[in-house]
This record gives structure tokens, sequence and C-alpha cells, in this order.
């Protein structure tokens, strides 16, 4: 694909975003009805299903020969070797069902192998996140970089929970806890799409987190890598998006992140 076709990809995904987030700004600041997906603590409401159907409708007029991986209606389009987005219309909905600010829009697209354009926007706060492959990340325009924090001790982290956290031992608390003793502070946000693209804006240092879904997560990397901050699966691999297990940090500070959740999961919590 050639670089124009990549940002008209780019183009089409800030609009699409802004549209989506206008869906939700509708519901902002105010609590809603949620369903559970399953047994588990996965909500969706109405606000959700609404968006998606904007982003999907949006895609499929620009780009009608393109899959999609939507959070809520699954896949669209079969054919293997075309352009693929990754969509989340509401990361974040356990917040905006309760009326707090903090969820996003995510919207990523990938071809031969890689995500080459990233968008996260965070509609009630004003701030659209973008990125495509090669040529840096942005908040609302203007050009972002992750922090230069050296040390865990130092550090501002932000992670999220399992929604099997009550009942599996695979769930996060043990590696919280050790990093709790040691980080400036941890953040719990909600939105892995969000926690991601602020690691990216050097609001945060370093994020880690497991389980997550590729629509979590295929955007926020983009932009995190983009703006400087290395990102990889808990043994320092690439992050394989059908699994969700991410460490995001900047250069400095992502080796230590990793030798800490190592430590944890070898059965040693560090005090």
């Amino acid at each position: 694909m050639s670089p124009s076709f990549q940002l008209s990809c780019l183009d089409a995904a800030l609009s699409i975003a802004q549209a989506a987030g206008r869906v939700l700004a509708e519901g902002a600041f105010r609590r809603h009805d949620a369903e559970s997906k399953s047994a588990t603590t996965d909500l969706v409401t109405r606000y959700d299903r609404a968006a998606e159907e904007v982003i999907v409708a949006a895609i499929r007029s620009r780009f009608p020969d393109h899959r999609i991986l939507a959070e809520e209606s699954g896949a669209h389009g079969t054919a293997s070797d075309a352009p693929r987005w990754i969509i989340d219309p509401l990361d974040g909905t356990t917040n905006f069902a309760h009326g707090l600010p903090l969820f996003s829009v995510s919207i990523a697209c990938e071809w031969e192998g890689q995500v080459r354009v990233g968008v996260v926007s965070a509609p009630a706060l004003g701030w659209t996140f973008s990125a495509s492959l090669g040529h840096g990340a942005q908040r609302n325009g203007q050009p972002i970089s992750v922090t230069s924090t050296p040390t865990i001790e130092r550090a501002l982290l932000v992670t999220g929970f399992p929604y099997d956290r009550k009942t599996a031992k695979d769930n996060n608390f043990a590696q919280f806890v050790t990093l709790k003793r040691r980080a400036q502070g941890i953040r719990r946000l909600g939105s892995a799409a969000l926690d991601l693209s602020l690691v990216a804006a050097g609001s945060l240092d370093g994020y880690w987190e497991m389980k997550l879904k590729p629509w979590d997560i295929a955007a926020g990397l983009l932009i995190a890598t983009e703006a400087g901050a290395v990102t990889s699966d808990w043994h320092g691999q690439p992050v394989d998006l059908s699994v969700g297990q991410v460490v995001c940090a900047n250069p400095s500070l992502h080796r230590e992140l990793l030798s800490v959740l190592s430590t944890v999961q070898h059965g040693v919590i560090a005090v």
C-alpha cells in the first residue's frame, strides 16, 4: 500500500472517531443502564452499540472491500489479504455507565501484518491521539513523546485487571501489589486505549496489563510506539494482539518493569 493510502486511512480514522465520539458525548457525565455480556463484569450499553454502528457504516462506505473486527459485532468481511480495521466503540464502558468521563473510542487499521494507523479519541476530555506508522504520534494535532523517567521509584504507572479477576488466579493482583510498593504511584483508569495514549503523551511513565482484546490495544500500541515507547509482552517478545499481554514504557523503564513482572510470575513478590 502507498504512503498516500496510509494517510487516507488516518484521515478516515480521525473523522470516524470524531463521529463516534459525538455519539458518546451525548451520554457523558451521567449514569446509564448496562447489560453484562457474560458472568463477568464486562458491560455494554446502548451507546457502545450506537457508536459501533456509526463506525462500521462509515468504514464500509469508504472502504467496502476492507475487513472489520469490532468488539460488539465481531468480524466483518472474509478477504484475508484486505486491510483490517480493529475497533472498540467505547473502551471504558464501566466508567461511562457510571458517569465517569474516562472512556475512549479506539480505531486501528492494519495491513501486511502491521498496524499502520491508530486513533484514540476521548470525547469527554477533548483529546484525540493519533499515529501513522513511521510518522510519529500526536494529541490534538501536536507531537507527543514519552517521558525519560529512569526508575520505577520515580514513575507514575498505570494498569488494569481482567474481567475474570474474581475467579482466576492469574489476575494481576500480585504484580500490582509488588509495583505499588515501589512506584511513586499507580493509577487504574479503566480504558486500556487511554492508558497507552497517556504513556505516549508523557502523562504516565509505564503501563502493564493482561488478557486484553485486540480492539483494546491495537491503536494505543501504535500511538505509544510512535511516541517513543517500548512495547512488548511480559516476556519481552512482540505483543500478540490475540493474547493481549502488554508492557509499555519509556525506553529507560521498560526493562525494569519486565524484570519485576518476571520475578512475580516466578512466585517471588518483591518488597
